[in-house]
């Protein structure tokens, strides 16, 4: 049965049973006012029900049914093996407030095992599981006398604790918060020859091994949760029913894998042409699927929030390539084929396709800038290292400044034997993280028109650029007093007496441009102020800064670099992006003129 099948069935065997089939929610997330401050994504096909789930009034009804796109990297480690996906599709049924235990668990068993109306399992190969109580909730003996009366044996119910049959809520700001409760989930028998009758070892031993796959989860929502704790019952209880649309297709086509069913057995022949590795090719689709949501979805590659988990997964999807590159035309091809494969389930796919080709090849040769330098920098790691870890500030470096998601990093020290401090890595990652926003909002408020947008970063990197030039030019006591970037032009301010002549005009622009076709990378790293201080790297001279402070220098290290500035950023990866797409541009002054007593004022153009 193919994956549109088994979508259509579901929703359709729903709506027969009085359930309005809505709309999947965007992978962004957004909370109740609209605004998208909420968690990163829709990690679980209930969370963007969730107001409604605690009281809120559905549009639609009580009874509601649905495919709910979602997107984890919790488990992104796990990429590669059989069964776990970054994106995935989260097939659904709600009761707010309406039925609970004993219709769920009757259409639960109807579809699975219905030839008719559902997916035609054998009932002799299910198992199911339930609660089996502690100090938040009793044993779930309910649960387990309605399955009993729609035909499961006895003996393949199995009692489990909270760890495997309780829903946790969902994770915001480091704490689990919302609807919770215990949960009953139905185990399917993939193998060949079939299990019969297991005992909870049996089963136990079997679930491990993968030989029974959990295909479906009633939750039974009765509680609220807030900090992480049980704060008091539901005002009205809830039903969340899930079953992931991948497994069920592994399941259903007969694969013990979910890359060889109809969803991803597409994209796997163009990955099997990048790489020789499964577990690479695995990733790569996996990736690229991903990443072509999330862009159709409106998030674009950053440096932050959800664009740095998209241009982790792109930059990680191009790292397993043999070559460690995508070609456009491959791009394109892997496009073709998920809006093809979608298409008339997310229709904002074909609606946003010349975006998504366009934001995954401006990012794959953004990494292709930064890959060479980026490997280099590894190696002179490794060549310096007696010690067989890469430490923190090291993996900092090579996240930071050559753009390495840390897995890239993990996978890397892997083939050289070297373990990574990861702890000191994930606790300096938040210093910067931290450091980025704090430094754009105090430094930048005014000077930046857009961070986000391409042009504005060239410019501010000419910036830093024309800083340097008019202090070589000049002479040393040239310091910046303002500056003010657009998409159209760069405005910079310093002090200097006397107006500049064209020969000087004409010596800086040529040593912008020198620098410019020189294709050095700019880089960052974040130090303890003192440190940063004996850099000589430029910054405001009384300016209170914190204990930490970020410098982006232009060139291969701190010591040969052109340009050094305190900045919270943001920046191009390389002066070869102010060249322009077609690589034509050059750095040219537009003017130059007094604003003050003591203050010139150059305003410059990339044309």
């Amino acid at each position: 049965m193919k994956s549109s099948e088994i979508r259509s069935r579901f929703l359709k065997f729903f709506q027969k049973r009085e359930h309005a089939i809505i709309e999947s929610a965007s992978l962004v997330t957004t909370d109740e006012k609209g605004t998208t401050n909420a968690t990163l994504f829709n990690t679980a096909g209930m969370q963007p029900l969730i107001p409604f789930l605690l009281g809120k009034i559905h549009p639609h009804g009580t009874r509601l049914v649905d495919s709910q796109k979602c997107l984890r990297t919790v488990d992104i480690d796990d990429i590669g093996d059989k069964t776990h996906a970054t994106f995935f599709e989260m097939l659904g049924n709600w009761s707010l407030g309406d039925y609970f235990k004993k219709e769920a668990i009757k259409w639960s068993y109807e579809f699975l095992t219905s030839k008719d109306e559902g997916l035609g399992l054998d009932p002799n190969r299910l198992y199911v599981t339930v609660f089996k109580g502690d100090e938040n909730a009793k044993k779930d003996e309910e649960s387990r006398d309605i399955w009993k009366s729609v035909g499961v044996p006895e003996h393949r119910i199995y009692f489990k604790d909270a760890a495997s049959n309780w829903w946790p809520a969902v994770k915001k700001d480091d704490t689990w918060t919302g609807p919770t409760g215990p949960c009953s989930e139905m185990f399917y028998d993939i193998t060949e020859e079939g299990l019969g009758d297991l005992s909870p070892l049996e089963f136990e031993k079997n679930d491990n091994e993968q030989k029974v796959v959990e295909i479906w989860n009633d939750v039974f929502m009765e509680f609220e949760k807030k900090e992480g704790k049980i704060v008091g019952k539901l005002e009205k209880k809830n039903v969340d029913t899930g079953a992931g649309l991948e497994r069920l297709c592994a399941v259903l086509q007969k694969v013990d894998n979910i890359f060889d069913t109809d969803l991803l057995s597409s994209l796997m022949e163009i990955s099997n042409t990048l790489s020789t590795n499964i577990s690479s090719q695995r990733i790569i689709s996996d990736h690229m699927r991903s990443a072509t949501f999330l862009i159709s979805d409106g998030v674009i590659p950053s440096n932050t929030d959800r664009g740095y988990i998209l241009r982790r997964l792109i930059r990680r999807a191009i790292f397993n390539t043999k070559d460690k590159r995508l070609d456009n035309e491959t791009i394109k091809n892997f496009v073709n084929t998920i809006v093809e494969k979608y298409k008339d389930t997310y229709k904002n796919l074909l609606e946003n396709k010349n975006k998504i080709e366009e934001e995954l090849i401006k990012e794959s040769e953004k990494f292709k800038k930064t890959l060479l330098n980026g490997l280099k920098e590894f190696e002179k790691i490794v060549g310096n290292n007696s010690s067989k870890e890469i430490t923190a500030l090291e993996a900092i470096t090579l996240s930071i400044s050559h753009g390495f998601p840390i897995d890239m990093i993990l996978d890397l020290a892997k083939e050289r034997d070297m373990k990574v401090d990861i702890k000191g890595f994930e606790e300096e990652f938040k210093k910067h993280q931290e450091l980025s926003r704090k430094g754009a909002e105090k430094k930048f408020k005014g000077g930046l028109a857009d961070e986000n947008d391409e042009m504005v970063l060239r410019y501010h990197t000419a910036t830093h650029l024309l800083h340097q030039a008019l202090t070589h030019v000049l002479g040393k006591n040239v310091q910046q007093k303002g500056s003010n970037i657009t998409r159209e032009r760069l405005r910079f301010d310093f002090s200097y007496e006397m107006k500049m002549t064209e020969e000087e005009k004409k010596k800086v622009e040529e040593i912008i441009n020198r620098k410019i076709k020189e294709k050095l990378p700019v880089n960052k790293i974040i130090m303890p102020i003192k440190e940063a201080e004996k850099t000589g790297a430029k910054h405001f001279f009384g300016e209170k800064y914190g204990d930490e402070v970020s410098i982006y220098f232009v060139g291969k290290d701190m010591e040969s670099a052109y340009s050094k500035e305190f900045c919270g950023g943001p920046h191009v990866g390389n002066t070869s992006d102010l060249e322009g797409p077609e690589g034509k541009w050059v750095f040219k002054i537009k003017k130059e003129e007094a604003v003050a007593q003591g203050i010139r004022r150059i305003k410059a153009v990339l044309e």
